[in-house]
């Protein structure tokens, strides 16, 4: 699901070590658009509108469970997600337009406005942020970016170097991103303090079609620092540019899990 949808964002097959991102530039006369090739990733899973299934598998060192879940979209601000299972947390609603978010939890009955503060906090006690989720930060507007050169690089992948801009709420120091020169999907997203050291790796893998699109089908978000803690996003279907109703993207439909 800006999860941009499960932009999952909705989301996203190498060790998790290697591959340190360096100070200088790699192949400035690379025949590849860099700015294309980041606004690529940037609507990755995305169009004019898109909708998918996905199943969203936890797993820690001491128990594990799996989300199945329904995402909306419309352009790049609006997004809205709804839980199905498990029984727990059916109903469960996020919702995402411009830089505003809400969670709708149906025990309760209560909205909850989701502050920027919390952007960055765990999305279902997931490893992934809310804002891989509903994707708030773009890499075109809110990084700056540059090939990167890499220790042990392999042939036929395309490195790119991103660091946020001044004021972006990120935690991120910089992330190296790497993609296959043949077709230009992602590969993997390796995140950085802003001390250098590694903090996460989001993996790539099970590459499908859907439609007239091929994308990844399977993410997989592993935090360094949380042994044994690792998140799985798989795309089970994938719809782009269908009808989709505005009021899909509503408080009022936020709180009518049915």
């Amino acid at each position: 699901m800006r999860m941009k949808t499960l932009t999952f964002t909705l989301m996203f097959t190498v060790l998790v070590g290697g591959a340190e991102p360096r100070a200088h530039a790699q192949a400035e006369t690379s025949d590849h658009d860099l700015d294309a090739i980041v606004k690529k990733m940037d609507e990755l899973y995305r169009s004019e509108t898109s909708y998918a299934e996905i199943e969203m598998e936890i797993v820690t060192p001491h128990w594990q469970r799996t989300l199945e879940m329904k995402v909306w979209s419309q352009g790049t601000d609006k997004t809205f997600i709804r839980i199905l299972a498990p029984r727990k947390e059916k109903g469960v609603g996020t919702l995402r337009i411009g830089n505003e978010m809400w969670n709708y939890l149906p025990k309760t009955n209560k909205v909850m406005k989701i502050p920027p503060s919390m952007m960055m906090g765990s999305w279902m006690g997931s490893d992934f942020t809310n804002d891989d989720i509903v994707k708030e930060i773009t890499y075109l507007e809110d990084y700056t970016y540059k090939w990167a050169s890499v220790d042990s690089a392999e042939t036929g992948i395309l490195y790119i170097e991103l660091k946020p801009n001044a004021g972006v709420p990120v935690v991120w120091g910089s992330f190296l991103m790497a993609v296959r020169e043949s077709d230009l999907l992602p590969v993997w997203e390796k995140y950085y303090d802003e001390k250098g050291r590694l903090m996460r790796v989001l993996r790539f893998s099970g590459i499908r079609e859907y439609g007239s699109r091929t994308l990844p089908s399977t993410m997989e978000m592993i935090p360094v620092n949380k042994e044994g803690h690792r998140t799985f996003v798989r795309y089970l279907t994938a719809d782009f540019d269908i009808p989709i109703d505005d009021d899909t993207f509503s408080l009022r439909n936020l709180r009518s899990p049915k």
